[in-house]
């Protein structure tokens, strides 16, 4: 009789189990009907004390619908759940949190006509108010904040597909870093772990040519890298980034977002996301954490006051070669060497 195989490291999870969550409007359905599409079987808002039992039954691919509406909900209970669901090695348990800004959410609420569950007699915004507050715990430890208020749905079941899909369960273990340009006048992304400020460089805006182009265009972006202080600031950005994105691979971080703002979101934050999106391209897979191991992520980028004005490269997509790779500051990019500064 033939020995067994021997074991070559630990055993892949026997069940994926999404927890999807967030604010009534916020897009929790159309996240389970994309779900559903790559092959979870999805369940919304069944009662919390049964969530346990199904998941103790389950294999595969499961996704389940959690929010407000569910008996017995409770943000705490929630995530107690979740905790214990986590200490049992067969399962890889993550948790997703629909978000939308309040004028998004009115908006939607009306061109349904539907009341808000938490205010079925009184005002939406008084509902909304009130669900904010009762999840908030629940996107505080959320894996992933996904902000629907300007994305086309499309747009969202390209998120959902890039995180869940196949290809995301044959790279499960590479982190996915989300390089995001937006404008201050519009409110910061909730979902940053990270913001930097670009105000403080030289702006086309004030260049009549310039002005109604975007930095994705080549004679934008080498306006702004004339600025003479363009090209510490960039090394020190990188050089931020470098050093924490290969902390979080250790910490286990599944998903990191890193935003770069200035004042209307067009010419300096997109040319800044599209260089960093270049260079975190180009050291993928060879960084290295203090103990030696391999700092792999994926890199998404999302352009939101492009994607809110309908370009379609402001949309998120996924950067595996650089976007420009015949532009020579984009080739300066990927093979910066960034120096710690003197003190």
């Amino acid at each position: 009789m033939s020995e067994p195989p021997a074991e070559s490291g630990a055993a892949a999870p026997a069940l994926s189990v999404v927890i999807v969550s967030g604010l009534s409007g916020g897009g929790k359905a159309s996240m389970l009907r994309a779900l559903e599409d790559v092959g979870y079987e999805a369940v919304d808002n069944p009662p919390l004390e049964m969530l346990e039992n199904m998941v103790a039954r389950g294999e595969g691919r499961l996704a389940v619908g959690i929010d407000a509406r569910t008996r017995g909900f409770d943000a705490t209970s929630v995530l107690q759940t979740i905790r214990r669901l986590r200490e049992r090695p067969s399962l890889r348990v993550e948790l997703v949190y629909a978000w939308a800004n309040e004028s998004a959410l009115l908006r939607r609420f009306t061109e349904t006509r539907r009341r808000h569950p938490l205010a079925p007699q009184g005002r939406v915004l008084d509902g909304i108010g009130a669900e904010q507050v009762l999840t908030a715990e629940l996107r505080e430890h959320a894996d992933l904040v996904v902000d629907t208020s300007d994305l086309p749905l499309a747009a969202l079941r390209q998120v959902i597909e890039g995180h869940f899909g196949a290809s995301a369960d044959r790279e499960q273990a590479r982190m996915v870093v989300s390089l995001i340009s937006f404008a201050y006048s519009r409110g910061l992304p909730p979902e940053a772990d990270l913001v930097f400020d670009a105000r403080f460089l030289r702006n086309p805006h004030y260049d009549p040519i310039l002005r109604p182009r975007t930095g994705l265009e080549p004679d934008v972006a080498a306006y702004i890298e004339a600025d003479a202080d363009f090209g510490r600031f960039f090394a020190a950005l990188a050089g931020i980034v470098a050093m924490i994105l290969p902390r979080f691979v250790q910490e286990g971080k599944k998903y990191a977002t890193i935003t770069i703002g200035c004042t209307g979101g067009r010419h300096r934050s997109v040319h800044l996301i599209e260089k960093l999106a270049t260079y975190l391209t180009g050291l993928t897979g060879t960084t290295t954490t203090g103990e030696g191991d391999a700092a792999a992520w994926r890199v998404h980028v999302t352009h939101r006051e492009l994607a809110r004005e309908g370009i379609a490269a402001g949309f998120l997509t996924e950067r595996l070669v650089a976007s420009h790779k015949d532009s020579v500051l984009d080739k300066d990019a990927g093979t910066l060497t960034v120096h710690p500064q003197e003190a």
